[in-house]
């Protein structure tokens, strides 16, 4: 592989991790406009259907048809690992919702020890030395992200009881998605596999919509908020992401999209005005450094 492939999927990945990284901010953005999670959720993943659903006719078009169809169990599996991607969206907004996007992107972040955990439960495969240690510098990351011992349980701007539950929450769906994304059918374009991940997550936030939504549905959603959510969280990043990763493998991939992190904390600090103090950034450093130990090859010795 050449410098200059390796390079381009690094721009590449790293565009698609700073547009999931501004997100959240986009989200709390609109909570103070007085927009629900259920508008927020549903205005982005019916916009982002719609986007995904026309790049899936261009590439159509251009291909000829000549394109590897889904077939209906393909269809059926990316649906079911969708849901999970439903999920991971109502979790995590319904956390930022109660605490800060700085904390909020620390608590997604637990996927690192989560996928640690359910790959030695699903594969039978107990972590390697490497990986036990970046568990623990992320742990240890984590305390000092969220300044664990200055927590102010009393402050009445922040529900930390909703707002760890569903980070966690949030957490657990990612590192399912993330899991199933990267095993559920292969062998078709990664337009089709977002967009029938798209429509599985979509009868998730749908069902949530349904059940929360008290007031009438505001539609405004639509132009002032969906389209940005829809291009930043559910259009470019998987492109972007998808079209990197081939150039540079799984590895070096996930220490560029770790990105994600700094740039959702310093998004919440310049946008949202968050107060991120020095010894939350030595922990956002300490679970950076944990994924590039996770990632790296280390030479052995022969």
């Amino acid at each position: 592989m050449s410098n200059n492939n390796i390079i381009k999927g690094v721009f590449l990945v790293a565009l698609g991790a700073t547009s999931y990284g501004m997100l959240a901010t986009f989200v709390k953005l609109a909570y103070k406009e007085n927009f629900t999670t259920a508008e927020v959720t549903s205005s982005q993943f019916i916009l982002g259907i719609i986007g995904i659903l026309i790049i899936n006719l261009f590439q159509r078009t251009k291909n000829k048809n000549t394109a590897v169809k889904a077939s209906p169990k393909n269809i059926f599996h990316l649906m079911l690992a969708g849901t999970s991607l439903g999920m991971t969206s109502v979790f995590y907004y319904l956390a930022v919702k109660y605490i800060p996007v700085s904390i909020g992107i620390v608590l997604l972040m637990q996927t690192v020890w989560m996928g640690v955990l359910l790959e030695w439960f699903l594969d039978k495969k107990a972590p390697s030395f490497q990986k036990i240690i970046s568990v623990i510098i992320v742990l240890i990351g984590t305390a000092l992200a969220i300044n664990i011992f200055k927590i102010d349980f009393n402050d009445p701007t922040i529900d930390w009881a909703n707002g760890l539950f569903w980070g966690i929450l949030a957490a657990a769906s990612f590192t399912t998605t993330m899991f199933t994304a990267n095993k559920v059918a292969l062998g078709i374009s990664s337009a089709q596999r977002s967009l029938y991940m798209l429509l599985g997550g979509a009868v998730i936030v749908f069902g949530f919509s349904l059940y929360t939504q008290t007031t009438p549905f505001n539609f405004e959603i639509f132009a002032k908020w969906g389209i940005v959510l829809a291009l930043f969280g559910t259009i470019i990043p998987p492109m972007l992401l998808n079209a990197g990763f081939p150039h540079t493998g799984i590895g070096l991939g996930s220490i560029v999209s770790s990105l994600e992190l700094p740039v959702s904390v310093m998004m919440a600090y310049f946008l949202l005005n968050e107060q991120v103090l020095l010894i939350q950034w030595i922990g956002i450093v300490l679970i950076i450094t944990a994924i590039v130990i996770m990632n790296i090859q280390f030479k052995k010795n022969k």
